[in-house]
């Protein structure tokens, strides 16, 4: 009986086991990780194409350099089956496939668990030059491995897929690669999955991609570099290994803190392409609180969050750990300077195994209570911080002081805010109650097709626009409160439009971009079951504001054409056991501040060549090839 006919007869087995490469080939030529550098992952079954394809994910390997096309590994193959795929090799492509394949899978359970909801990529963008009506839902995101001859990989929008490049290494600064040698990105863990964290995070929020201020991008950016780094964690052969190696100290660079090793090396950095550890200034023992404010390029300045993120996790690890090292040094705060014992590496594992679990997840949940648009770091820390309390009332580890201590070392502040405590960071709930009408009207029953999903989702979105069109008997003052302006005496360059059959005058118009559910599980089993809606505005913005306050006095001006789109807006934050908004997470579309802050992030006189580089045409359309070439 053949694999795919047992299944057929309901004898799936729950899940299947993959080889990859624990971080990229490079390890494997060094003796001390040559041992863990292959590694085996578990992941849920699912019937798989030769590709593979399955439910998420395409791999298509063409090779448009050479012009040729590998044939696609088949998974099921029963050989394949019971040697857990193919061996790790840089030399066969169909291990390429697989590890591609393993890798994104593995990201993709990881937001599936901390969101509480399936996965859904972007929609495929709107042909405005033939407006015609197409299924924009994208079943599955498209994986090409060998795509590229250049040392680049991204996340192409307009495709929804992920594009792996190959390149010769260097034969001058070569590191530890083989001079001229071929490196292939797709066997980088930390590509792959830093790549599958933008697919998955622009399916999340469709305006991240639009820098409006240094944040934005570099957000993006730190933020699958956050996942990445704590995936090592889901490996515990490697952090075992790493334990003993490092004493149990975690702090110390190592490949658990080091992305993209082979690739800086080949690249001429003689090591991790990144790192999670940043440099302390060694009179004060602390990180360079003004680093950030010098900062303006995505990585370099996105670093500077990894590593905050990554401190705050060192923080939790030590208390965490401090009865094992007081019990093996009489200090709760010092490793030991000898050799550890393997049952002591084992409980430190553990623990570092756990600590990276919550951390990661806990960064993955802030995601869904940021504003709309226009983010900066200070939103990403309240975010962490009430998604967190949302979760897990009592902190008794002290994640949450972790985490702000780790923020405030390296100078990220949010706006706004009275204090640095754990209350003063949490979103306020709305000053203005929020009546939505609709939300008492509908049913959320629980869904598990993922085109359902979307269906579903698009429907909920398109019937909210229309009570908010037809029927918002919300006031006003808390539809500013959302940051919104609904009424005719709106700014003159907010976005208008008239519905069909209208007979009212064009009003200010509303996106409603997304209605998703979450169902999240604390650590006590407490259920927590939110909706989380997201509405923005658009204004048009001009590159002088003599020319702003121009327009807005007098409405269209001729030989006056928009220089960038001005965006506003609120997260809604739903309890869906009462249906009332528990937190509207805004930016104003009528500010002033933020409206001068972009246009001079875009045209200011030191930042010129960046709003070229992030606003061209080209860059808009692939943001991340232009941000990723030579990563």
């Amino acid at each position: 009986m053949s694999i795919r006919a047992a299944s057929s007869d309901g004898l799936e087995p729950p899940f299947r086991r993959l080889r990859i490469y624990a971080f990229d080939p490079a390890a494997s030529l060094d003796m001390r990780t040559a041992v863990i550098n292959s590694a085996t992952v578990t992941l849920p079954w699912e019937q798989l194409e030769p590709g593979p394809i399955g439910e998420y994910i395409e791999v298509i390997d063409v090779d448009p350099a050479s012009g040729g096309f590998y044939l696609p590994v088949d998974l099921n193959d029963p050989a394949l089956l019971v040697q857990d795929g193919f061996p790790p090799s840089d030399g066969n492509p169909k291990f390429h496939q697989q590890m591609v394949y393993a890798v994104a899978m593995m990201t993709i359970r990881n937001f599936e668990r901390a969101l509480g909801r399936r996965v859904l990529w972007a929609q495929r963008p709107w042909d405005w030059k033939t407006r015609e009506t197409v299924d924009r839902y994208v079943g599955r995101l498209r994986i090409y491995p060998h795509a590229l001859r250049e040392a680049n990989a991204y996340y192409s929008p307009q495709k929804v897929g992920l594009l792996f490049g190959y390149f010769q290494a260097s034969r001058i600064d070569f590191g530890t690669a083989l001079p001229g040698g071929t490196i292939f990105t797709c066997l980088s863990h930390d590509i792959v999955a830093h790549e599958t964290t933008h697919a998955i995070l622009d399916g999340m929020h469709r305006r991240f991609i639009e820098a409006s201020n240094p944040d934005l991008l570099a957000f993006h950016e730190a933020f699958a570099d956050i996942v990445a780094l704590f995936q090592h964690f889901t490996i515990e052969e490697a952090v075992y290994q790493q334990i003993s190696q490092l004493r149990g100290d975690l702090s110390r660079r190592s490949l658990l803190s080091g992305l993209a090793i082979q690739f800086g090396n080949a690249i001429g950095h003689y090591g991790a392409l990144r790192d999670a550890i940043d440099s302390i200034d060694p009179a004060t023992g602390l990180p360079d609180p003004g680093a950030l404010d010098r900062a303006i390029e995505p990585h370099e300045r996105g670093a500077i969050l990894v590593a905050a993120v990554f401190d705050a996790f060192l923080s939790i690890y030590r208390s965490r750990v401090e009865d094992l090292l007081r019990i093996s040094t009489g200090d709760g705060t010092r490793f030991p300077d000898s050799d550890l014992h393997p049952d002591l590496i084992r409980r430190l594992t553990k623990e570092a195994t756990k600590a990276a679990s919550h951390v990661l997840r806990m960064c993955i949940r802030a995601v869904d209570y940021l504003p709309p648009v226009d983010i900066n770091f200070g939103d990403y820390l309240r975010a962490l911080i009430t998604a967190d309390a949302d979760l897990v009332s009592d902190d008794a580890r002290g994640y949450r002081i972790a985490v702000i201590e780790a923020f405030r070392r390296r100078g990220i502040f949010p706006r706004d805010c009275r204090s640095l405590s754990v209350d003063s960071l949490l979103w306020e709930r709305p000053d203005t109650r929020i009546e939505i009408d609709w939300l008492k009207e509908i049913d959320f029953p629980y869904i598990t097709d993922r085109r359902e999903i979307y269906e579903t989702a698009t429907r909920r979105c398109a019937d909210l626009f229309n009570w908010l069109w037809d029927n918002a008997r919300i006031s006003h003052e808390a539809m500013r409160s959302m940051g919104l302006w609904l009424r005719e005496d709106a700014p003159k360059t907010i976005r208008r439009r008239q519905k069909d059959g209208d007979r009212r005058p064009r009003r200010p118009a509303v996106e409603v971009h997304s209605v998703r559910v979450a169902n999240r599980v604390g650590p006590d089993g407490d259920q927590e079951q939110q909706l989380i809606i997201e509405i923005t505005q658009e204004r048009r913005g001009y590159r002088t504001p003599e020319a702003q306050q121009q327009v807005e006095s007098r409405g269209r001006v001729a030989g006056l054409t928009a220089d960038f789109v001005f965006r506003g807006g609120a997260t809604l934050i739903v309890d869906l056991r009462t249906r009332e908004v528990r937190y509207c997470i805004s930016k104003d579309i009528a500010s002033t501040e933020r409206l001068a802050a972009q246009r001079a992030f875009q045209f200011g006189a030191d930042s010129e060549a960046l709003g070229a580089t992030y606003f061209g045409a080209a860059s808009r359309d692939e943001p991340f090839a232009f941000v990723h070439r030579m990563l």
